[in-house]
């Protein structure tokens, strides 16, 4: 620990830059294929998500050559989703990306690794770091985004150290991303054959079969709403009972609890079929330790001989349409009402159950996989605090 040193980021960095202005990328924009523009989807966990994004042409992002990202460069977002901090690692799968309005970009010296940097501002004191300039008047947004930034004092070890602590913690996600990948293709799979057979009706010449009917979501499932728990009460410091936000769908974790006790409150486990109310309307299983809740956060119950997978797989394209025709301006909003409306094909019991055998499998193993890579986030959660302030000796630790 003697040989770590203490520097402002303004020291560690050689450049940084904001994004854009808004009027600098409307949607008219945006083309089908060429520079991809990042968004706050991302910018989750350590490492550059590209599993969804927007283009621009190369001429317009050769416009706004500042807010240009390469690999190696390390993305924060100062406007929406605090705390996101990611970097684009030389395997990524384009050597340039365009950051969004909400977002800045720096490339660290040769005093830091951007691995290293942005593992420290996962570690909890970190984030108090990110956010402790934060405004949550309106849009929750860092002040001063890039010059506050600058002023942050962190612990850096020597360079040799901040290798092997990257490396430690890069196993963990390794092997985190791998799962993600393994359930993706699950859920590709289980999504094809559904497609298939009650989407185009392939195995039955391209007609629904005599027999077959559109029917209620209340012939499937039962539909359980959260409760409305008090946010004064809420805490981070596992003081009460864990309860699921929809800001906590998408990262499949839940890092707030409550110690209220409700009425109505409804326990969420491994498995379950989660969507949230406001937003985005997308099914999400449930693959975390039970939690309990929250208000504007739903649950899809199958019932009878339906399964989990089939109720996933059926409700996904009818939350995606009513997304799409959503007219609200600002955040829009899902309810009972557009439940209600829900049309649903109801096949023979005989081919449900083929379906069942074999998408309801696929949807167990996923949730064991996420299971399995909740755990290793708790283990990279914990080593992280103790590794950045030097307590844990990165070559005791080995990660099977």
């Amino acid at each position: 620990m003697s040989e770590w040193k203490r520097f402002k980021m303004d020291d560690l960095i050689d450049e940084i830059s904001m994004g854009p202005f808004g009027s600098d990328i409307k949607v008219s924009c945006f083309v089908e294929k060429g520079i991809p523009v990042l968004n706050g989807s991302n910018l989750f966990g350590t490492r550059l998500k590209e599993d969804s994004f927007r283009y621009v042409t190369p001429e317009k992002a050769d416009s706004l050559k500042k807010a240009n990202a390469y690999r190696g460069d390390v993305i924060v977002t100062h406007r929406g989703t605090l705390g996101q901090i990611v970097y684009i690692p030389q395997n990524s799968t384009q050597p340039r990306y365009v950051i969004s309005q909400s977002q800045f970009r720096f490339r660290c010296n040769d005093k830091v690794i951007p691995e290293y940097v942005v593992n420290y501002f996962h570690s909890h004191e970190g984030q108090n770091k990110i956010l402790a300039n934060a405004s949550q008047v309106g849009v929750p947004a860092l002040a001063r985004a890039s010059s506050s930034f600058r002023d942050i004092e962190i612990p850096v070890p020597p360079l040799p150290t901040q290798r092997k602590i990257a490396a430690l913690l890069s196993s963990l996600d390794d092997k985190i991303e791998n799962n993600r990948k393994i359930c993706a293709n699950l859920e590709a799979q289980a999504q094809a054959i559904f497609k298939s057979w009650f989407v185009d009706f392939e195995p039955f010449g391209g007609k629904m079969p005599q027999g077959w009917k559109i029917t209620s979501i209340y012939d499937f499932a039962e539909i359980i709403y959260g409760a409305p728990f008090k946010s004064n009460l809420f805490n981070e410091k596992a003081i009460g009972r864990p309860i699921i936000r929809i800001r906590d769908l998408k990262n499949n974790e839940t890092k707030t609890f409550t110690t209220e006790h409700h009425d109505k409150e409804y326990l969420v486990h491994p498995g379950d079929l989660v969507v949230g109310m406001d937003g985005e309307f997308r099914p999400y299983i449930w693959g975390n330790y039970p939690a309990l809740l929250n208000q504007r956060v739903c649950v899809f119950k199958p019932l009878d001989n339906v399964s989990t997978a089939f109720l996933y797989c059926t409700i996904k394209p009818q939350l995606a349409l009513v997304e799409a025709t959503e007219a609200a301006t600002t955040v829009i909003h899902i309810g009972k009402e557009d439940f209600d409306s829900f049309k649903i094909l109801l096949p023979s019991e005989r081919w449900l159950g083929k379906f069942n055998d074999v998408a309801q499998n696929a949807f167990a193993a996923m949730t064991k996989y996420r299971l399995e890579s909740r755990t290793l986030a708790a283990l990279r959660d914990a080593l992280l605090p103790k590794l950045m302030s030097g307590e844990i000796d990165v070559e005791k630790v080995k990660v099977a």
